[in-house]
C-alpha cells in the first residue's frame, strides 16, 4: 500500500494505552474521555481513534477515518517536497594566472549556469609557491563577481580555505530562464569544467 510508510507513526483504537484522551475535531465535544468511552465514540461514528499527539498530558485524539487521515498527512508531505527547491551549486575553477581567453570561456559558462537558476562557486586554486599571488587571485574573484553583476549577487566574498580562495554568487530574480531552455548545455558546461580542472592539475 501507497500509505504503508506512514503506518506505525499513529496509535490507532486498542493500541492506545493511555486510561484517558483529550478528543479534539468537529466529530465530537473536544474535553477529556475515559479510553473505554472514546473508543465506543469512535465505533458510533464509524470511524477510528487516532492518537495524534502522545506525549500530551493525556494524549491528543481525533475521531477520524484512518486511511483517509493517512491518505491527507502523504498529500500534504508531498505538496510541502514540490516546494522545496533544490538549488545546484555549479565550480567554477581558475589559476591564478587565468589567461583572458580561459577567463571569458569560463565567464560565459557562469553566465549559463546562472540562468539555469544554479549557484555558482568560483575558486582560485593555489599550488606551492603560486600562494605567493593570493592577492592577484582576490583580484581575479572580485572582477569575475564584477562581469556578473547583471547576473548575480554575490552571496559570499572572496575567502581563503586552505590552497583556495572562494567566492559564491547567487542568480538575480528574474535572470533564471525556464528549465527547459538549454538542458545539452548544463551538461556540456559541467564537462567543460571538469576538462579544464583535470588540465590545471
Amino acid at each position: 500500500m501507497k500509505n504503508d510508510n506512514l503506518k506505525g507513526q499513529h496509535r490507532i483504537n486498542e493500541q492506545i494505552r493511555a486510561k484517558e484522551v483529550r478528543i479534539v475535531g468537529d466529530e465530537v465535544e473536544s474535553k477529556v474521555y475515559p479510553i473505554a468511552q472514546a473508543l465506543r465514540l469512535a465505533e458510533e461514528h464509524g470511524a477510528d481513534l487516532v492518537e495524534i499527539s502522545p506525549n500530551a498530558q493525556p494524549p491528543v485524539c481525533r475521531i477520524i477515518d484512518y486511511s483517509k487521515f493517512l491518505y491527507q498527512l502523504k498529500k500534504r508531505q508531498k505538496e510541502q517536497k514540490a516546494k522545496q527547491v533544490k538549488v545546484n551549486v555549479k565550480e567554477i575553477r581558475f589559476g591564478p594566472q587565468t589567461d583572458d581567453h580561459d577567463y571569458n570561456f569560463k565567464l560565459k559558462h557562469a553566465k549559463g549556469f546562472l540562468e539555469d537558476g544554479d549557484k555558482v562557486k568560483a575558486y582560485v586554486f593555489f599550488k606551492g609557491r603560486s600562494i605567493l599571488f593570493k592577492e592577484q587571485g582576490e583580484v581575479l574573484l572580485l572582477r569575475f563577481a564584477n562581469d556578473l553583476e547583471e547576473y548575480a549577487k554575490v552571496d559570499q566574498m572572496p575567502i581563503l580555505e586552505g590552497k583556495r580562495m572562494t567566492i559564491q554568487l547567487s542568480p538575480k530574480k528574474g535572470v533564471a530562464k525556464k528549465a527547459v531552455a538549454k538542458p545539452a548545455a548544463s551538461k556540456e558546461e559541467t564537462s567543460a569544467t571538469e576538462a579544464d580542472e583535470a588540465g590545471e592539475e
